[in-house]
């Protein structure tokens, strides 16, 4: 019996809508003050239809602020100092201690990522049993379905390295499969998904939130799912297929770097708020007791005049230690608790193209890319050698300093070889790479 996912199955429909989700009118549903799975899968009305696709947008978010944390904690870019000894404890594999299957951090993405795929497939499912909406619009549900399930898999993949890939039917689980063959199935996903949108007309039938402000047509929605199978067929070592994506995407070489779809939240009832966000220590709080560290490695191997280095951290008003472990740094990734997070920005996307390029064989189109990058951040032109060795290296650097604690690096050095590379921060300390799969997903 695989608990976490059917729990989940019970506990999913329907996620309360954010406060910064735009408003739309609702056709009658089932209950409206608790609807029902059996409600939304038996001719369901255009609106129960809607309330979906607000649940997989809302519930896209769970589990962000644990893989930025957890997974940044083991890839040795910060510290998160509170009061949970596990932080500073577990995921460093301290005097020995192994990662815990059964703990808040390898629960908490698993069952995050899995509660917005059965909205999902529910979403899926209901469009198969209605005549509410006409194929151009099923074609629009389905094709945005499609792209964040491949979405949700592809975070699930990096943090487990393995995925169960069917869900939909909670007592008839399927495998938990390897990296691989759920890459492969993300990008079937993801074609499947582009089909359905290039056959959606030029509307959806439903609103997203402002985070979706310039995706939210069938067409511009279609740069977010070619985006996503850029990055898909860059994690598959495809070169080739990656640069073909990225064409269709919103990548723009010469662009704001910051332009992407984005999470948003809110402090309303119901809603979520951005948890990777820390309330800046002042002199009259110099240690403030919930605090993300930044690894003292990183801002020691940065370059000189990296102006990523202020952007996104800050000196302390005095050095912080806890347990064993110490930092001068803390984080000013984001302004509040209501900033919003990237699904993924054109500066991802730049550096996604850079590796594509390498891995095809294109180095100085690679070297160009980095150079927009580095430029960015107020850096020369890359000066080190034209190889493939050396610019994965410079390219794994810039990834590291443009996508910090946006759970990335833990990721990136264990598709490389390089996990082993990483600094040992006390005595007795491990390095790990991957979280384990969830205890009652084991049996």
């Amino acid at each position: 019996m695989k608990n976490n996912i059917k729990t989940l199955a019970i506990m999913t429909f329907i996620i309360p809508l954010f406060s910064l989700m735009v408003s739309c009118t609702f056709d009658e549903v089932v209950d409206p003050n608790g609807p029902s799975v059996d409600g939304v899968l038996k001719n369901a009305s255009k609106g129960q239809l809607n309330e979906l696709v607000v649940a997989i947008e809302s519930t896209s978010r769970n589990g962000i602020g644990n893989e930025a944390t957890s997974n940044g904690v083991m890839a040795r870019e910060l510290y998160l100092f509170n009061a949970e000894p596990r932080n500073t404890g577990d995921l460093l594999g301290k005097d020995g201690l192994q990662l815990d299957n059964n703990s808040f951090y390898s629960v908490g993405s698993w069952n995050g990522n899995y509660r917005c795929i059965k909205n999902i497939n529910l979403l899926i499912e209901a469009i198969a049993n209605t005549d509410a909406a006409t194929e151009s619009e099923k074609n629009g549900y389905l094709g945005f379905a499609k792209t964040m399930m491949a979405e949700e898999l592809i975070q699930i993949l990096k943090s487990y390295a393995k995925a169960r890939l069917d869900v939909a039917d909670p007592e008839n689980l399927g495998p938990i499969v390897e990296f691989n063959e759920g890459m492969t199935r993300v990008r079937a996903l993801l074609e499947e998904g582009q089909q359905h949108l290039s056959n959606a007309g030029s509307s959806f039938a439903f609103k997203l939130s402002t985070g979706f402000s310039g995706f939210d047509t069938p067409s511009t929605f279609s740069e977010f799912n070619r985006a996503w199978a850029g990055v898909a067929a860059v994690y598959a070592g495809d070169g080739n297929g990656a640069l073909t994506a990225l064409a269709g995407s919103y990548m723009d070489l010469t662009g704001d770097l910051k332009i992407g779809p984005k999470h948003i939240f809110g402090l309303g009832g119901g809603d979520q708020a951005n948890t990777v966000f820390k309330v800046p220590s002042t002199t009259d709080k110099p240690n403030n007791g919930d605090q993300i560290i930044v690894h003292n490695s990183w801002i020691a191997d940065a370059e000189a005049g990296d102006s990523r280095v202020a952007q996104k951290s800050a000196l302390r008003p005095s050095p912080s230690t806890q347990d064993g472990l110490n930092g001068t740094h803390e984080t000013r990734l984001y302004n509040s608790d209501t900033s919003p997070i990237d699904f993924l920005r054109n500066e991802e996307l730049i550096l996604v193209y850079a590796e594509a390029n390498i891995l095809a064989n294109n180095l100085g189109e690679a070297e160009d890319a980095l150079n927009i990058i580095r430029n960015s951040a107020n850096l020369p032109d890359y000066s080190g050698a034209q190889t493939t060795e050396a610019l994965t290296t410079e390219m794994l650097k810039q990834r590291r300093y443009s996508l910090w604690a946006e759970n990335h690096r833990m990721f990136d050095l264990r598709r490389y070889g390089l996990s082993n590379t990483l600094p040992i921060d006390r005595a007795g300390d491990q390095i790990f790479n991957t979280m384990p799969i969830p205890l009652p997903e084991t049996y």
